[in-house]
């Protein structure tokens, strides 16, 4: 199938036509209302530097369904122990380069590229983005990022300077999103790391479907409630 290449047009393909790689699309922009629609039609932005903007929408899909998420023994007991803070849209900035920065010191590629960065804070300052902090004695060590529309939050990246903070912040998110509506996380491509919160792959055209019921209803604001994960 042919990678579309896309105009000043606030529009997209089918995701049903993207290559088996699950690479749609090129060009256009990284405007809010392009995002939005994008993470509506299941689509996501994901490229290098000096390369143009690329679409995806991958075939199957990595989701975690809130009521499947599984926390190991080991996990439980560092969330009750308390070792880390953890804060809602307090340091989004900071975590967004901090998950692009780990990722260059571990001598990986990285699709964080500035431009992506300042958009994503964009769409945060609009409400549409948001971090998860986990802190230890004042600094920040790990936390994740992503979009929330309706009762989906869009999985973006994730970073950890200490062992279990990034795990952390994911447990937390899950455990607010379940309390406020939500139903299902976007973990975007297997991972093991994910599977093994018992994220599981569900086939696009059913990713799909759960996007049209989803993001057309109403949630509570997770990152404002401020009572104990």
């Amino acid at each position: 199938m042919p990678i579309f290449s896309l105009s000043k047009d606030i529009a997209f393909p089918p995701p049903e036509l993207a290559e088996p790689d699950g690479l749609l699309a090129l060009g256009g922009d990284l405007s809010p209302k392009r995002l939005l629609l994008a993470y509506r039609m299941g689509i996501f932005p994901w490229y290098a530097k000096d390369t143009p903007i690329l679409w995806w929408s991958p075939d199957p899909r990595l989701v975690l369904f809130l009521p499947e998420l599984h926390v190991s023994h080991s996990l439980r007991r560092v969330l009750r122990k308390g070792v880390f803070l953890v804060t809602f849209d307090r340091a989004f900035r900071q975590v967004i380069e901090a998950c692009a920065r780990v990722r260059i010191e571990q001598g990986e590629d990285t699709w964080l590229v500035p431009e992506m960065i300042d958009a994503y804070c964009r769409l945060h300052q609009l409400g549409h983005a948001h971090s998860v902090e986990t802190w230890r004695e004042g600094r920040l060590v790990g936390g994740l990022y992503g979009v929330a529309i309706g009762r989906v939050f869009f999985g973006e990246s994730m970073f950890s300077t200490v062992s279990d903070a990034s795990k952390v912040a994911l447990v937390h998110l899950a455990r607010r999103m379940a309390r406020c509506g939500y139903e299902l996380i976007d973990c975007q491509v297997t991972t093991n790391h994910l599977k093994r919160f018992g994220a599981r792959e569900i086939p696009r055209s059913r990713f799909l479907r759960l996007l049209d019921r989803l993001t057309s209803q109403p949630a509570l604001p997770f990152w404002k409630d401020q009572r104990s994960a």
